[in-house]
């Protein structure tokens, strides 16, 4: 599937579609976790519900509670499968330029007016978008392929001011792992180095499905 062949909506929905997402069938599940930052180390447990809801427990300090908690959250929301049409129906997609990766810009109207994405080799390696008053960028720089799609495994954020275009906070590096446990890819570690911050490592481990 090239661009030539396709429209903007066709290239960026394939691509949207090839994102590895859990089923509905998806039990939830638990796990051990440790929290690395600077020279803090916290253990604790995690737990991801059926209903995506995450809960951290045996973790006093509550900044590395909230930390681990946002992870979470952050990481089951993505596993979420929405319907295409229900999150893109109202916007219209048209090319921008193709980068020298190959990677080719799809530009929004509509109801996301101003985002923007690029696409290649069937995954969407960059997003721009506004979200909540602030603007974020995400380069996905390698990821993991499995049967059910693909998951991010190095990518690096960057927020703005979506008025002034100035740069809020530092850059953060993200690397994530994941492990298969039945018959879904669980996060077992993330990584992230943000630029003025000691870096914070969450690693998952004893991860077991939930049953009824």
């Amino acid at each position: 599937m090239t661009a030539t062949q396709v429209s903007a909506r066709e290239l960026f929905q394939a691509a949207y579609e090839n994102r590895y997402t859990w089923d509905q069938t998806f039990p939830g599940y638990t796990a051990d976790v440790t929290y690395r930052k600077g020279g803090q180390e916290v253990t604790g447990r995690a737990k991801v519900g059926k209903d995506m809801k995450a809960e951290v427990s045996e973790v006093e300090d509550e900044t590395a509670q909230k930390a681990i908690h946002g992870q979470l959250w952050e990481t089951s929301i993505h596993r979420v499968r929405y319907p295409f049409e229900q999150v893109h129906g109202e916007n219209t997609f048209t090319y921008g330029e193709t980068d020298e990766t190959g990677a080719v810009e799809i530009l929004i109207s509509g109801k996301g007016e101003g985002d923007r994405y690029k696409v290649r080799d069937n995954e969407v390696t960059m997003v721009h978008r506004h979200i909540h008053g602030t603007v974020i960028t995400i380069f996905t720089h390698s990821s993991h392929q499995t049967e059910g799609g693909y998951l991010s495994h190095r990518y690096d954020s960057v927020y703005h001011d979506p008025a002034t275009g100035e740069q809020r906070g530092g850059k953060s590096d993200f690397e994530d792992e994941y492990t298969p446990v039945g018959d879904y890819m669980i996060l077992s570690k993330r990584t992230i180095a943000t630029a003025g911050h000691d870096t914070q490592v969450f690693t998952f481990s004893n991860i077991q499905l939930l049953t009824e």
